[in-house]
């Protein structure tokens, strides 16, 4: 039976839907499941969990809960990781709470943006520590990154160490099931072809029994059903990849939220109109947070002290799906963060794309795609130097490159002035403090001459 660990496990929530999902397969149900954090209090509660979860299902796993890393990846066949590194505080507070000084808006910021370029400069270095040990401790397992920012933190994986590693995030087959949803089709009846980078990923075909269902999809917009009609900025609505889908002819993967802070399109100070008119929930990722963090107690309480069966249903996660198939030969097809290596020919060689990924007994098996639209490849760019730099600047050391990075950010530059965004850079590295690796605080870098 394989050794499976859940690095940063004391994610509960996720945890729980993951370890339900590996251990429903009666292939897996007698795995040894590691639970490693740091957090002793988050990890006792995920511990209880896993034997909750696995009780509900009649599963017979090994269940150990370590916050010794060395234990935990020590012979690892697989490793799922789900860390935030600097957590919501300081971490995710500073990377909002430091650009609204300047005028500068996010939402999630934990992907692209000033927010995922700094949110990248704390975590690629720990996952790069991660991994060395890896090379060490269980040089042929398989990490499986769920960890933001995806594309980012995937290719400085892949380019900087040995580890076979996958990214695996929700949106590819997410949006399907709600575009399925939009247009009245049953999801399990569609059949789609998506590639690009992760969250900036568009559906080539989408279709069922060989019909084009981007003429119902038209149909839907046309509607007016995805215009915003919430009060307040915190109901969420599908207006921004509408309107995006509207101008580009093709859907893109992640939530609206999400894709507003990737484009300079939506988000402007000066256009509060804009902001009303899109329904963007500014601050959102802020307010999830303090949501979380309040109903926590409560969560815990439920999950440690609740004598009702545990509630085990299938997540629509990759993780187990790759697990099984490698440990049984069942083959699938997932939706995996890779890099380029010929794979999509009008993106750059080496970056970190999203593409359809054969898994088997063989592994993860990625794609070859082609060429997409020129237009896509295009706006794909937009974001690619922005995560290439990012990468380059904590593998080089040089600081330089967080202000290149910053200043060809899509969103950020669509506000900022080159001024304004070196100043924002520097205080933002300032107030990050011992997160940010010490090449990268040190004000090396001046202003050509």
């Amino acid at each position: 039976m394989p050794k499976i660990t859940f690095i940063g496990a004391g994610s509960t929530v996720f945890a729980q839907n993951l370890m339900g999902d590996i251990l429903s397969f009666p292939e897996l149900a007698e795995s040894t499941l590691v639970l490693y954090d740091i957090n002793p209090e988050r990890l006792k509660t995920s511990e209880i969990v896993a034997h909750k979860v696995a009780q509900s299902l009649g599963a017979r796993p090994q269940i150990i809960a370590t916050t010794d890393r060395v234990q935990a990846l020590e012979g690892a066949h697989y490793a799922i990781n789900m860390i935030q590194v600097a957590g919501y505080k300081p971490g995710t507070v500073i990377d909002f709470e430091i650009p609204k000084k300047y005028g500068l808006r996010q939402t999630i910021a934990d992907t692209l943006g000033i927010g995922g370029i700094m949110r990248g400069l704390r975590t690629i270095p720990v996952l790069l520590e991660m991994a060395r040990e890896m090379e060490r401790l269980c040089p042929g397992v398989l990490h499986l990154n769920y960890v933001n920012p995806m594309a980012m933190n995937t290719w400085a994986l892949l380019k900087a160490t040995r580890i076979k590693t996958v990214g695996l995030c929700h949106s590819v087959q997410g949006t399907a099931e709600q575009l399925a949803q939009d247009i009245g089709v049953p999801v399990e009846e569609i059949n789609y072809l998506c590639a690009g980078i992760n969250h900036m990923a568009f559906y080539l075909k989408f279709e069922r029994n060989g019909e084009d269902l981007y003429p119902r999809i038209r149909a839907f917009l046309e509607s007016g059903k995805t215009a915003y009609r919430g009060h307040g900025l915190v109901k969420l609505s599908d207006s921004v990849r509408y309107e995006v889908f509207r101008r580009l002819g093709y859907f893109v993967t992640e939530s609206s939220e999400h894709f507003s802070e990737y484009v300079p399109w939506f988000i402007k100070r000066d256009r509060p109109d804009l902001i009303a008119k899109f329904g963007i929930p500014l601050d959102e990722y802020i307010r999830r947070c303090e949501e979380q963090i309040a109903g926590w107690e409560e969560l815990r309480a439920k999950l440690e002290h609740s004598t009702e069966p545990l509630p085990v249903r299938r997540s629509h996660e990759y993780g187990s799906l790759i697990i099984h198939s490698q440990e049984t030969g069942t083959p699938r097809v997932v939706y995996g963060n890779v890099l380029n290596h010929h794979l999509i020919d009008n993106l750059p060689q080496g970056c970190c794309v999203e593409v359809p990924c054969l898994v088997d007994k063989n592994g993860v098996q990625p794609t070859r795609i082609g060429l997409l639209p020129p237009h896509l490849a295009a706006l794909m760019r937009t974001n690619i130097g922005v995560q290439e730099l990012t990468v380059e600047a904590v593998l080089s050391g040089k600081r330089e490159h967080i202000y290149h990075a910053a200043m060809l950010d899509p969103h950020t530059a669509a506000e900022l002035d080159l001024e304004q965004i070196w100043n924002l850079v520097d205080e933002l590295l300032e107030a990050h403090g011992e997160w940010i690796p010490e090449p990268l605080r040190s004000k090396g870098c001046v202003l050509p001459v």
